[in-house]
């Protein structure tokens, strides 16, 4: 029976995800409407177990941000990585304190209880970035900084969460964040740099196994820091990084995987803390939310940006897609079960705040996203946006098998074969065209809809990478268009 009411859960939200998706709704806030619907309020499903709530949504969140680093492109979080930084540490020291003074002024809450509303809405949410953003035609460096904002910043924030629900703040907490970043990042970088080195020399019997490897590692990671009471959720995130951009065979099917993955996890958790609400208890928290919500939006988060970068001048465009783009979604109210499990005062109202403000503002900025960045021009075509390169290894040769297809955005559509100038030692062996295999010749055209199998040294497969993303933005002059 808990199995059956499972699948029929996960089919309802899906099948919400699309009503959503059709009507320019955030996805994630339909797989919440799925689990107030079977709720206690709704079908009469009754769930208060906010100690297994806050388990099971750690357990999620290290899924979604193993499957975000593995989709993450180094290339475009390498320029971010410092600034990110930053956002995910200035920042949220400064989003939660101008969070917890206006939560102290105009709710009238004592400090215990602002500071934490504070630290518990001042991260942005992984998994509403990753799902809402990758939809959006960004700069590489623009959602490269979204992202590893996103990743990053949960560490801090659940740090600052567990201190405040415990104790309180006293002179050792920053030399414990320090101690469980570091450490959290050092296990997610040796782990994944592991598992890499490993899974590039092993050849497995079955494609199906890498991606199981692959995020197996990543959940080890998690699992290990946290062991060693160092941040697990900035481990995971590093090692799927670390996964993601070392060249593993098979890595199509290694990011599609994952990618399914983090989908049954944000339905998972969506779906249960929707259960976890009592919708009629929430009439009360609606209007502390909504002031909340405001000061954070307008005021913490535009703030927060515009410290964090003053160092770097990004342009006052994209600080204010940034401003407007700190998105809360599961992260907050996950965290907000920190305080009800211990026992803090008031907290169950504070969880009723979180909820109301997630979903009210993600109803606010997550349609208004896409208007918003065509207002402030900081969306771009990219042609190759959907340009996925497979590999597989063949290994007596030490050599690996490239496969791609042509899109119709791609300006390898008209390309002679010549005309690519791909590093030696690379070949293209073999195209599909409507069903028919052929040898291609020096002189031979490609066409939108080929599917290309290209034969490179596994030394020499970056740059034969790079080289065919180049001519997909800027064709046979890429070079002297200044694409590499």
């Amino acid at each position: 029976m808990i199995l059956l009411i499972a699948g029929l859960a996960v089919l309802a939200s899906v099948g919400a995800a699309r009503l959503a998706s059709g009507a320019g709704l955030p996805v994630l806030l339909a797989y919440l409407g799925v689990g107030l619907l079977l709720g206690e309020d709704g079908l009469g499903l009754r769930f208060d177990n906010n100690h297994l709530a806050h388990n099971v949504g750690n357990a999620a969140l290290a899924v979604i941000l193993v499957e975000g680093g593995l989709a993450s492109h180094w290339r475009t979080l390498r320029p971010a990585l410092l600034p990110a930084g930053l956002l995910a540490t200035v920042g949220v020291g400064i989003s939660v304190l101008i969070t917890a003074l206006g939560a102290w002024l105009f709710i009238g809450v004592d400090w215990r209880l602002a500071l934490l509303l504070g630290a518990i809405v001042a991260s942005t949410d992984a998994a509403a970035v990753f799902s809402v953003l990758r939809n959006l035609p960004l700069p590489g460096r623009l959602g490269g900084l979204l992202e590893a904002e996103s990743g990053f910043n949960d560490a801090p924030t659940v740090i600052l969460v567990v201190m405040l629900s415990a104790a309180g703040l006293d002179w050792t907490a920053p030399l414990v964040m320090l101690y469980q970043l570091v450490a959290g990042s050092a296990f997610g970088l040796l782990i994944g740099g592991a598992g890499a080195w490993l899974l590039r020399r092993l050849s497995l019997p079955s494609s199906g196994l890498y991606p199981v490897a692959a995020f197996g590692t990543g959940i080890i990671a998690f699992a290990a820091a946290g062991t060693l009471e160092a941040s697990g959720f900035i481990a995971a995130y590093l090692a799927g990084i670390v996964l993601g951009n070392a060249g593993l065979p098979h890595r199509r099917a290694v990011r599609s995987v994952a990618e399914g993955l983090g989908w049954v996890a944000q339905i998972g958790l969506f779906v249960m803390l929707g259960l976890l609400v009592t919708p009629h208890e929430l009439g009360s928290a609606i209007l502390p939310a909504l002031i909340v919500g405001a000061v954070l939006l307008l005021v913490a988060r535009p703030a927060s940006v515009l410290v964090s970068l003053l160092p770097f001048r990004w342009p006052w465009r994209e600080q204010a897609f940034l401003s407007w783009a700190g998105l809360r979604g599961a992260v907050p109210i996950v965290l907000a079960t920190i305080p009800v499990v211990a026992g803090v005062p008031g907290s169950e109202q504070l969880f009723n705040i979180v909820f109301v403000l997630v979903v009210a503002f993600t109803l606010v900025q997550g349609p208004t996203l896409p208007w918003l960045g065509r207002i402030l021009r900081v969306t771009v075509s990219d042609p190759i946006r959907d340009m996925e390169v497979e590999s597989a290894p063949l290994d007596a040769l030490a050599a690996d098998l490239l496969y791609l297809t042509i899109t119709p955005t791609s300006r390898l559509h008209g390309c002679e074969i010549f005309e690519l100038r791909l590093p030696a030692p690379a070949a293209i062996t073999l195209v599909v065209r409507r069903g028919e295999a052929f040898v291609p010749e020096r002189r031979t055209r490609l066409k939108i809809g080929d599917e290309l199998l290209v034969v490179t040294g596994a030394d020499n497969r970056p740059a034969v990478e790079d080289r065919l993303r180049a001519v997909a933005r800027g064709g046979p002059l890429a070079r002297w268009y200044g694409f590499r």
